[in-house]
C-alpha cells in the first residue's frame, strides 16, 4: 500500500494548520508536516517527498486586497533559492498523481490560482472567484453539506451528508461568465453543497446558505478529481465532541467532518 506523506502550508495569517495536521493524521495520514511557505522559497522543504497538499483557513495576509489574492500571487512569482519557481513544485506534485484539498483560505487561494474549477482542463486560469457573504458579515457557525455523488472528486467517493463548522466573511462563488457556470455544473465539479438541515437539499436560503453561494455551492473540485476545495472546514470536525449538539446525541448516519480527509488518503493508499 502507497505511503500518504502530507504536508500543510502555513505562514502570512494561517491559522487552522495545527488543527488541519491533526485531522490528517487522525484520518490515518503516515505523516503530516506543518511548513512554512517562506520554507519552501528557501529551500528548507520541498514538496517532491509529499503526495497530500493542504492549504489551510485563517486569515492570509488579513484578506487585504480579497481573500487570497496576495497570497495568489506569492505563489505565482515566488522562486526558491536555486531559482526555480515554488509553483513548478505544486505542479510537479499534482502531475505525480497527489492530491490537494484547500479549505477556507485555501479555497480562495485554489480557485485564484486558477487551480479550481479548471473547466475544460484549463488550469491555472482563473475562471472563478469568491466574495464576500451576501450577509455582510462574517459568519462562524455550523452548516450541512450534502456530496455530489456525480462529482469526480476523491474527497467525497462514498460520503452524502455532512456537518460542519464555517467561519468565513467571503464565501460567495462568483463565476466569471455564464458559460463557466454551465461548464462547472455539466461537468459535476460542484462537489458539496449548502443544504436545508429538513430537506437535505440544496439551497439559497440564509443562515443554510451562510454566504448566498449559486446553487449552494460549498466547494468545487477539478475534472481529474484529486483537487478539492471548500468553504466550510472539515478538519475542525475530528471528534464527536465537536459538534455543539454532542450531548444531546448526533445523527449517526452523519459521519466526522474528518471522513473528507480520509477519503483522500484511501484514495492515495489503494491507487
Amino acid at each position: 500500500m502507497a505511503r500518504v506523506n502530507a504536508l500543510v502550508i502555513t505562514g502570512y495569517g494561517t491559522n487552522c494548520e495545527n488543527e488541519s495536521a491533526y485531522a490528517l493524521k487522525a484520518a490515518g495520514a503516515d505523516s503530516a508536516d506543518i511548513a512554512y511557505f517562506s520554507d519552501l522559497v528557501a529551500g528548507h522543504v520541498r514538496m517532491d517527498s509529499y503526495n497530500y497538499l493542504l492549504c489551510p483557513g485563517g486569515f492570509l495576509d488579513g484578506d487585504d486586497l480579497g481573500a487570497a489574492q496576495a497570497a495568489a500571487l506569492r505563489w505565482r512569482w515566488a522562486n526558491t533559492v536555486d531559482g526555480s519557481p515554488v509553483l513548478d513544485q505544486l505542479k510537479a506534485l499534482f502531475d505525480s498523481g497527489g492530491i490537494i484539498l484547500g479549505i477556507c483560505n485555501g479555497f480562495q487561494l485554489l480557485c485564484k490560482l486558477g487551480l479550481l474549477p479548471a473547466v475544460g482542463g484549463r488550469y491555472f486560469e482563473r475562471q472563478v472567484s469568491l466574495s464576500y457573504n451576501d450577509s455582510g458579515r462574517f459568519e462562524d457557525r455550523w452548516v450541512r453539506l450534502k456530496a455530489n455523488p456525480a462529482s469526480p472528486c476523491v474527497f467525497t467517493k462514498g460520503l452524502d451528508l455532512l456537518d460542519v463548522p464555517i467561519r468565513h466573511g467571503e464565501g460567495k462563488i462568483i463565476p466569471m461568465d455564464e458559460a463557466t457556470f454551465r461548464a462547472i455544473q455539466e461537468s459535476n465539479l460542484v462537489a458539496v453543497q449548502y443544504v436545508d438541515p429538513a430537506t437535505g437539499e440544496p439551497t439559497q436560503e440564509y443562515p443554510y446558505n451562510p454566504n448566498g453561494s449559486p446553487l449552494g455551492i460549498a466547494g468545487l473540485t477539478d475534472p481529474s478529481g484529486r483537487i478539492l476545495g471548500l468553504m466550510p472546514h472539515p478538519e475542525c470536525y475530528n471528534h464527536p465532541t465537536n459538534h455543539p449538539s454532542w450531548t444531546r446525541g448526533t445523527d449517526p448516519a452523519i459521519p466526522l467532518g474528518l471522513a473528507m480527509l480520509e477519503a483522500g488518503v484511501n484514495y492515495l493508499r489503494t491507487r
